[in-house]
């Protein structure tokens, strides 16, 4: 693990406003900068960085977060991968805690596999563009396909040359253990005899979302009918099939962005592609679409488009994947190309116009496309089309979502012209059968069929003690350390009786007001997260008087961190520039903050008063006339404190 030694430097040296700047264009606003989102396409900004909080701000997607949370959202690093990347770009040492012997030995073993594979990478690469036999076979196939430099260079295509041991030889010259080379799948040891698993084979490196070596495909080129055309790198501890998607790497940004992804068949379907102009695009590399792999997309999009060459008999395999893809909570959409064609060859011989407009209008929700290709087969069969429509409901079946199935049924049901009772009943039959088989309990035949209607969304309504909670995290993370004058209010009775609040001017921080109060009357947090930030931000508060806030965000949990982050940009977000210039003057918030502190705290009581005299009353309803007159005093001293408090915020009951 990385010391927290390394992990305070990094936040100490790093500047959110450099970091972000090498990904999005900003411009000075003010104290801070502004850029278009990189998350979303926006004509007008609304992506805020503030160098004095170390903090930013996306109000198109709602992220934001400090400077490692940037990284984390756009280039999708893990949390390591993050701290490393800073601290490559500021020149920090990273140092590591103490580990066991068996978490050096696996650590120490899997950085040998990826050191391993990335000088595989970087030898086919320089072998496909600087050696005789790679420029005269490999580089000669790639510009065949239609690959640019700038396209091999981008993919760092290779290719391994036709002699049994010339990579292995070659590796282990220059110091790599014969061990990796074997586990990584490299090199294949028989006895005493070692030789290239990818000898004379154009090479298609396999890289991770955050950009290492895993593994390669490797196509040959000659017709030997007994040599597969394809080869894949083996598992090892690096590199698992069912977990790894072919150009993963260069399309998560624009997957992101775009908020789509294509999913092909091949390799150079991808490079294609990518070459074409659409770089949201990604292959399972010939195997077979698995849970893994959709929730690999899935933390960049929630939507995925299958394109298919027309070939029948594979699209109709292919079919499978759909099933997987909705149980996953996603959706999917499926575009096949004209026969004869398949994305490789339709991206290479059309423009990116072309290519676009030809996916734009031909990508069918699955529900359509299953039904126009199992129908076109049913024909006038009665039996084949009572299979294929069951079949469509086995796919609705699969989705979560409850709305979303009853919409598809309803869409099933106008395609196929049949009856929604009929559908939903063969529907909650299927969903019966998978919950039998889940908890493996078989339930009686005559138990009758029961449709679960759609739940009804309740309207939201607004829930007035987590915007004042939120208020005061606000002051406390952007005045509580500021001194003010604040009007105390003693609670006093007069002669007749009445109770009445005497004002009393004191001087205090912001944070000692606010603790005090809260305190005074045992107020707690009603939600837990701000409860656990209040106590924070008054701890370091009161601790440190020099706390930044910025520390805060980045010794919170992702979360939390993005919740203040929040709360903190939105005040930035109106923040008026040179509006006196222009003649127009604004009273400044930090001038009446001690007025705002005491008015959301007066709301704040008001509103737990106002709980308190509902609570009571329905006590009273429910004991049903038990303690009446005890009971309807303490509802008259509760509405009498709460007048008091209206007329102090110059409310109306």
């Amino acid at each position: 693990m990385i010391s927290k030694t390394t992990i305070d430097n990094v936040f100490e040296t790093a500047r959110v406003e450099e970091v972000i700047g090498d990904f999005v264009q900003l411009k000075k606003a003010g104290s801070n900068f502004k850029g278009l989102s990189p998350f979303s396409d926006e004509r007008t900004p609304s992506f805020m960085v503030s160098p004095v909080k170390q903090i930013w701000k996306d109000f198109s997607s709602g992220k934001g977060g400090n400077v490692v949370a940037f990284l984390m959202e756009h280039e999708h690093f893990t949390y390591p991968e993050a701290i490393k990347y800073l601290a490559k770009k500021y020149g920090i040492e990273v140092e590591e805690t103490e580990q066991t012997n068996e978490q050096k030995e696996q650590a120490n073993e899997r950085e040998s596999l990826y050191l391993v594979s990335e000088f595989a990478k970087e030898y086919f690469h320089t072998t496909l563009l600087k050696a005789e036999e790679g420029k005269a076979i490999g580089l000669s196939y790639f510009k065949e396909r239609g690959f640019t430099e700038e396209t091999i260079q981008t993919f760092k295509l290779g290719y391994s040359p036709n002699i049994w041991d010339a990579f292995t030889s070659h590796a282990i010259k220059k110091g790599y253990k014969i061990e990796f080379l074997e586990k990584t799948g490299l090199t294949i040891v028989k006895e005493e005899k070692q030789f290239d698993r990818f000898k004379g084979r154009v090479m298609f490196p396999i890289l991770s979302l955050s950009g290492r070596t895993l593994g390669f495909g490797g196509r040959i080129l000659t017709s030997d009918k007994k040599a597969a055309k394809y080869l894949n790198s083996p598992e090892s501890g690096i590199y698992h099939k069912s977990k790894v998607l072919y150009g993963i790497y260069h399309a998560k940004q624009s997957i992101a962005k775009e908020d789509n992804c294509y999913l092909v068949e091949g390799y150079t379907d991808v490079i294609q592609f990518y070459q074409a102009g659409i770089r949201n695009v990604v292959s399972s590399s010939g195997t077979a679409l698995t849970p893994e792999q959709i929730r690999l997309i899935n933390r960049l999009t929630k939507n995925i488009t299958l394109l298919f060459d027309g070939d029948a008999a594979g699209v109709r395999a292919s079919l499978r994947g759909v099933d997987l893809i909705l149980e996953q909570g996603m959706n999917v959409k499926i575009c096949t190309f004209p026969e004869g064609e398949d994305p490789d060859s339709f991206a290479k011989n059309n423009s990116l116009e072309e290519v676009s407009l030809y996916l734009e209008e031909n990508a069918q929700d699955f529900i359509n496309f299953k039904a126009s290709l199992l129908a076109t087969e049913a024909k006038n069969d009665p039996v084949k089309k009572a299979e294929t429509i069951r079949d469509m409901v086995v796919s609705i079946s699969k989705i979560p979502d409850v709305i979303k199935r009853e919409v598809y049924i309803q869409e099933c049901s106008r395609i196929m012209d049949i009856s929604e009772e009929v559908l939903f009943n063969t529907l909650a039959q299927i969903l019966q059968k998978d919950r039998r088989d889940a908890v493996k309990k078989p339930k009686k035949a005559t138990q009758e069929l029961e449709v679960i209607p759609s739940e009804k969304q309740a309207v939201k309504k607004v829930d007035i003690q987590f915007e004042l909670e939120r208020k005061i995290i606000e002051l406390l993370l952007l005045y509580g350390n500021k001194e003010e004058e604040f009007e105390e209010l003693i609670l006093e009775a007069d002669e007749r009786g009445e109770v009445a609040f005497k004002p009393e001017v004191v001087k205090a921080k912001v944070f000692e007001k606010i603790y005090l109060d809260l305190q005074e009357d045992e107020i707690e947090f009603a939600n837990e997260d701000f409860k656990e930030v209040y106590y924070e931000i008054i701890n370091k508060l009161n601790q440190e008087p020099d706390f930044q806030i910025n520390n805060l965000v980045n010794e919170l949990d992702p979360e939390k961190a993005s919740a203040i982050t929040h709360i903190l940009m939105e005040e930035e977000k109106y923040q008026l520039h040179n509006w006196e210039g222009k003649d127009i003057y604004v009273k400044d918030k930090k001038v009446t903050i001690a007025q705002v502190v005491s008015e959301t705290i007066l709301n704040l009581r008001r509103h737990l008063v106002a709980q308190k005299i509902h609570e009571l009353s329905n006590e009273m309803k429910e004991r049903d006339g038990a303690n009446e007159e005890s009971n309807l005093q303490n509802i008259v001293d509760y509405i009498s404190l709460k007048k008091v408090l209206s007329e102090k915020l110059n409310r109306v009951l």
